[in-house]
């Protein structure tokens, strides 16, 4: 079994996150390319848009890393029904390998790894406050920073027994993701975010300024249908050897 450190990280119940009052900003979405020029476009189901504020914090962050290492983006906003399918998906996976699973301990499972689409509080990728990165080498390709687990076993940001190569790559990229001002959903070491509910929570506040925002289907309709396809072809990460 696979252990983590608990003592580091903030715990996000849904429970917490529907007490968030959100006070939206009305701060734009921004594409990429104009605020964080240094990040990379790791895939082509990527909607390159974030808040304004979070794209400008995630070129601070890629400026922070050592020369040669650069963040690549798997995902940024993403529009209220990539995450309802998302959630969907991820819980016929976990009815795959547990189908006896009381409803409840589903959820749970689900809400682990994806945030609900249909409660009080959005999605954090939908308000634009929401990123997922993973560490760039010098050559060009992915840095592992899981190893020896895979990546999804080794979700926990604070992941025990990690190869020091990896644990030295996974805290490079948390250093520079935190002193640029993000906060780490403890769960996912990749899931970073600012303005979101996640964001407050995990900050000990009340309130926060994204919400829901919008954006016009037509930017993004070739990157929705690429991700529809790749969803069909996607494994069980629950299951041994995805």
């Amino acid at each position: 079994m696979i252990r983590r450190d608990t003592t580091k990280g903030s715990p996000e119940p849904v429970r917490a996150l529907d007490r968030i009052v959100e006070r939206e900003s009305g701060e734009p979405l921004v594409h990429l390319a104009e605020a964080s020029p240094s990040a990379v476009i790791l895939r082509p189901t990527v909607i390159p848009y974030l808040r304004e504020s979070v794209a400008r914090m995630l070129e601070s962050a890629c400026l922070a890393l050592p020369a040669g290492y650069r963040l690549g983006v798997i995902d940024a906003w993403r529009p209220l029904i990539r995450q309802r399918r998302i959630y969907e998906w991820m819980t016929s996976c976990v009815l795959e390998v547990w189908p006896d699973l009381p409803h409840a301990a589903v959820r749970r499972r689900v809400n682990r790894f994806v945030a609900p689409w249909n409660r009080k509080a959005p999605p954090g990728h939908c308000t634009g406050g929401a990123v997922d990165v993973f560490l760039v080498g010098p050559d060009g390709e992915q840095v592992d920073v899981s190893a020896p687990f895979g990546r999804f076993r080794a979700a926990a940001t604070y992941t025990l027994g990690l190869d020091r190569d990896a644990l030295r790559h996974r805290e490079m990229m948390i250093e520079a993701m935190l002193g640029a001002g993000f906060s780490n959903c403890r769960d996912e070491f990749w899931h970073y975010s600012f303005g979101d509910a996640g964001w407050a929570v995990r900050a000990g506040l009340r309130d926060c300024p994204y919400g829901i925002v919008e954006l016009d289907p037509a930017l993004y309709a070739e990157q929705e249908r690429l991700w529809i396809e790749a969803l069909a072809e996607r494994p069980n990460p629950f299951l041994e050897g995805s």
